[in-house]
């Protein structure tokens, strides 16, 4: 066989247990005791780590064009610095253009994918056009070939309005798909923009006013409702405020299937960082919330009502955050011309741990938030999301008791800087293995780049809030 990992303790999302894993071609062969070292080419001693599942990022945006530029890291860098903060797993997005069918869409971001990730993917589709029933039929055409998630944005000028949601989420409950939406109020927020610019309010601090608390929270009621009406599943991404919250924690208790998203930077950051002196480093839609906010989506990990943790990875080089104060032309710039989006695929799993080993949630709900219910949600848990045999074998090598502090320089993307920077860890990976191929060691990425491959998931049904 191909690889032991031995004297480890095994965690999932449901167990804690001492036990060996058996891996052979890219596979978990077996788990239990007493294997024969000889019989394996390679051996990994966990002697006091933990042995965790890959993480699954459900949220990144590689090689994006977005705001005049194109996010910094793209397939190959963006899932290399995935690997060294042991995901093994990303889901990216492929907005589809104007009379565009679904699957055509995927063909077209695939390719420029296949040959450059470095551990699986696969994809979310951005609905673009759904104005005839040949675009919205195309839909199913993806389902069947293993796609069946979709997003659509009640923000931007791609976004969809209301009608156009309600369809969506009608054609995904008949074919076997969910639908997850980016939920902010693209009227309020449009005004609210004009106005502040008007009053000559540039900074920062007023990306995060026109898109408050409450320009999310009402879109979150309104999405909710909107999957009501439909009685289809919804997926509310990076979920960052608390009347959101409270929404998404009232529906699940009524017994609709409604899953919520929240990202590390909404668990740790506040608002506060827009006040910084390089606040517009931190500029993201949606922003970061108020203290209160911050809590809300803590108590909603505790009781169960935020199924997952992704990181919305959509990284700018700091010469573009600073298009902020002077535009690329030269003109004077505001917090509008500010590329929107953070790095964070290589810091999620590490800063989620590090709440387990801090004692603020336990190793198994770490688990489950950044792997096993990926996987469940998205139709991947027949290969992915946990430890057992027939699973592939992304496994996480994890030290508990290593001190790690962030620095842009100990990442492994194209940016050039981290919102992170300076937070200090308690615990970090040690090792991850990407199909049974050691692609992260101490620090150093040791996988290759074309060596992921495209995941197909399988269709979708859910008839509650529970995965």
């Amino acid at each position: 066989m191909d690889l032991l990992i031995k004297n480890g303790t095994i965690v999932t999302a449901s167990e804690t247990y001492r036990a060996d894993i058996a891996v052979d071609k890219g596979k978990i062969a077996a788990i239990g005791s007493c294997f024969e070292e000889e019989n394996f080419d390679a051996v990994e001693d966990a002697q006091n780590k933990l042995v965790l599942p890959g993480a699954i990022d459900g949220h990144t945006h590689l090689a994006l064009a977005f705001g005049g530029t194109v996010s910094s890291d793209d397939y190959y860098a963006g899932t290399r610095s995935a690997a060294c903060g042991g995901t093994t797993t990303v889901f990216d997005f492929v907005q589809q253009e104007q009379g565009e069918r679904m699957l055509d869409a995927v063909k077209r971001r695939d390719a420029m994918a296949s040959v450059d990730a470095a551990v699986d993917y696969s994809f979310h589709i951005g609905v673009g056009d759904v104005s005839s029933e040949e675009m919205l039929d195309s839909m199913e055409e993806a389902v069947e070939n293993g796609i069946p998630s979709f997003k659509v944005y009640m923000v931007y000028d791609f976004g969809v309005d209301d009608g156009s949601f309600y369809k969506v989420l009608e054609k995904s409950k008949e074919i076997g798909a969910i639908v997850g939406v980016h939920a902010e109020n693209r009227d309020v927020n449009e005004y609210l923009v004009k106005r502040y610019l008007n009053e000559g309010k540039v900074s920062a601090w007023w990306h995060y006013m026109s898109k408050n608390e409450m320009v999310e929270g009402e879109a979150d009621v309104r999405a909710i409702n909107l999957a009501k009406m439909a009685e289809a599943p919804l997926y509310i991404v990076h979920l960052a405020d608390k009347m959101g919250m409270e929404a998404v924690t009232a529906a699940r208790n009524e017994g609709y299937p409604i899953f919520a998203e929240t990202c590390p930077q909404y668990l740790h950051f506040t608002n506060e960082v827009y006040k910084r002196d390089r606040g517009r480093d931190f500029v993201c839609s949606p922003p970061m919330k108020n203290e209160e906010s911050r809590e809300a989506l803590w108590n909603g990990i505790r009781n169960g009502n935020i199924t997952t943790i992704a990181t919305d990875h959509c990284p700018f080089k700091q010469s573009e955050k600073d298009w902020g104060i002077v535009k690329k032309d030269g003109t004077p710039g505001d917090f509008t011309t500010i590329p929107n989006g953070c790095a964070g695929v290589e810091n999620m799993y590490p800063y989620v741990l590090a709440q387990a080993v801090a004692g603020r949630i336990s190793f198994n709900k770490a688990v489950e938030l950044c792997a096993a219910n990926p996987a469940k949600l998205f139709g991947l848990d027949h290969i992915k999301g946990s430890l057992r045999p027939g699973l592939d074998a992304d496994i996480v090598i994890y030290d508990p008791e290593k001190n790690f502090t962030i620095t842009n320089d100990a990442m492994h993307g194209d940016t050039d800087h981290t919102i992170w920077e300076g937070v200090r860890l308690k615990g970090y990976p040690q090792a991850t293995y990407s199909r049974g191929r050691l692609v992260f060691r101490d620090g150093k990425f040791l996988g290759k780049r074309g060596d992921g491959k495209l995941i197909r998931c399988k269709k979708l049904k859910f008839n509650g809030p529970e995965l």
